[in-house]
């Protein structure tokens, strides 16, 4: 049982370019936006996308003579969708133009490696289709190509132009000069508040479990428990061995103890009660969808700013992936700026 707040997140890869990895950002590191200052024009809103015709010809765009076509761009409209789910009506021009665009970049990208004549072995083709489909069986496998109207046959061919692609870009990148602790540490400096590390408290908790769907009879059990096991800590029984004996958390093990976290990081009723706490406090019983809960706060720690040589390998990191987009990125518009790019609808 967690009793920590989740999140879901959902990255929708690239269609290509390996350099997309060099594009991610370190939590530490991560840019925020800044207020606009009084000083600062308003930026203008985008033009609305050129609407996509209801029916799509055979053809929607041509790269050095050669055809975009109707069907690789359905096979892309499936793989979004299966990612994020139907396109909305509100944003099918928005979504659909950046997906045409997406797949004339490939496709520059794609004639940029075989004009190169990069070569992959087909035995590193087969290791990176077995990777993909990692521990499904066939059938499973099978039925996720279908489900993004593709085959195996043809999974095989983008994954080999893929390969070709990153080995381009492997070989583009590896020119690039890391960024150095010197500029680490100026970045640091100049963005104290990418820094910053929130008030904390390492609490302990015992849970009598009763969720939001038990009946009546079930939480009123739960509850008298709990009060019970209340009451010996209230008259001096040691915390960690009652949560050892009886709390129906994991953290029982650890006679309740569940390190320091961060306002949030808990669900609200927890964190509420938790951050009200004073070191050595117990809490009266707090309800929240897991159950029952008794918390005791250990131990509390002030925002501070998080130490420079605890973050540099991150910037460092953050920093080296900045440059290697930066390159990523003026590659691909140099590629296009080269190619004729006919775009049809």
């Amino acid at each position: 049982m967690n009793i920590r707040n989740t999140s879901v997140s959902i990255a929708v890869s690239a269609l290509f370019l390996s350099g997309a990895a060099a594009c991610k950002k370190s939590p530490a590191a991560e840019p925020t936006a800044s207020a606009q200052t009084p000083a600062t024009k308003p930026e203008q809103a985008p033009a609305p996308p050129k609407p996509m015709p209801a029916q799509l010809p055979d053809v929607l765009a041509r790269v050095n003579e050669q055809p975009v076509t109707r069907s690789d761009f359905d096979r892309l409209v499936k793989n979004i969708e299966a990612n994020r789910g139907p396109i909305p009506a509100e944003r099918r021009d928005e979504i659909l133009r950046a997906a045409l665009d997406q797949l004339i970049t490939y496709t520059v990208m794609k004639q940029e490696a075989a004009s190169k004549g990069l070569a992959i072995a087909d035995a590193d083709l087969e290791n990176r289709v077995k990777q993909m489909q990692g521990g499904m069986t066939k059938e499973q496998f099978d039925k996720a190509l279908a489900d993004r109207n593709t085959s195996a046959t043809q999974l095989r061919s983008d994954a080999r132009v893929d390969m070709m692609i990153d080995k381009m870009m492997e070989a583009e990148l590896a020119t690039i000069a890391l960024a150095t602790e010197a500029e680490a540490k100026d970045f640091y400096d100049k963005n104290p508040d990418k820094f910053k590390q929130g008030e904390a408290v390492r609490a302990s908790h015992i849970l009598i479990m009763a969720n939001e769907k038990a009946d009546e009879a079930t939480k009123k059990q739960a509850r008298t428990k709990i009060e019970g096991i209340l009451k010996r800590v209230r008259a001096g029984e040691d915390f960690a061995k009652l949560a050892k004996e009886n709390s129906d958390d994991g953290s029982k093990d650890q006679g309740g103890d569940l390190g320091f976290f961060q306002r949030g990081a808990m669900v609200p009723e927890f964190d509420k009660v938790a951050f009200s706490l004073k070191p050595g406090e117990v809490s009266d019983v707090v309800t929240t969808q897991f159950g029952y809960h008794v918390i005791k706060v250990i131990e509390r720690k002030d925002a501070s700013a998080v130490p420079y040589d605890k973050v540099q390998a991150q910037i460092v990191e953050y920093l080296s992936n900045q440059k290697k987009k930066q390159r990523v990125d003026a590659f691909i518009e140099e590629a296009k700026k080269r190619a004729k790019i006919e775009v049809l609808v």
